[in-house]
């Protein structure tokens, strides 16, 4: 009991790590202002980055539901820190909270429906995280009253002028960003969730020396 308690502490705190890594990307408001447009860019780094934790700890445990555990946690610490930012004085959209879940969630079917089949989970597995994570948060940002007024009106002092919000170029790179960024997060995290199984490997290595 006390290994399998250690596990899932591990999983707590890396999960707490990556969603300080969501929050901090591009300074607090990321998901705000550039997820609308850079949606693309996005969607890649948050479905890589939800798979190689995720199948990391699923296959360390060998419990299916450990995905969806590790995303909840990400989701729970972001809402956190919305509420914080609500509490001095931001508006309610200052932080959108990606939506993790239901993708952490197929990964677990996966691996739970091919009777526990790492190679399934990776291939299987991390295409569909890749493929749906965008469309998720799309009608999630599509519930935001106006994501760029949002960047605007309340600038990060410390923000660089290279990352400052700028409007979506419609009708160039961004006809399909929802298309284009399942099709580019289904390619990528494949090989990112074998890695993530890697990890793994060496892990027990690590332990058993």
């Amino acid at each position: 009991w006390l290994r399998r308690t250690t596990h899932y502490l591990f999983i707590v705190v890396v999960a707490v790590n990556s969603t300080l890594l969501t929050i901090n990307a591009g300074d607090y408001i990321f998901y705000t202002d550039w997820a609308w447009t850079s949606f693309v860019v996005f969607s890649i780094s948050q479905s890589t980055m939800l798979v190689v934790g995720a199948i990391y700890y699923m296959l360390f445990t060998g419990v299916p539901g450990t995905a969806t555990y590790y995303a909840t946690i990400m989701t729970t610490y972001t809402w956190v820190a919305k509420g914080a930012w609500f509490a001095l004085g931001y508006p309610y959209d200052f932080i959108v909270v990606p939506v993790w879940i239901p993708s952490a969630m197929l990964l677990d079917l996966t691996y739970w429906a091919t009777r526990r089949n790492k190679h399934a989970a990776i291939l299987n597995g991390g295409t569909l995280v890749g493929m749906s994570l965008p469309v998720f948060n799309m009608i999630n940002l599509l519930l935001v009253k106006d994501p760029l007024e949002m960047a605007f009106k309340y600038p990060r002092p410390t923000l660089p002028p290279y990352m400052t919000p700028i409007e979506p170029q419609v009708g160039k790179f961004y006809n399909s960003p929802v298309a284009l960024g399942a099709g580019a997060g289904a390619v990528l995290s494949v090989p990112i969730a074998a890695l993530g199984a890697k990890l793994n490997t060496w892990t027990y290595r690590w332990m058993a020396a």
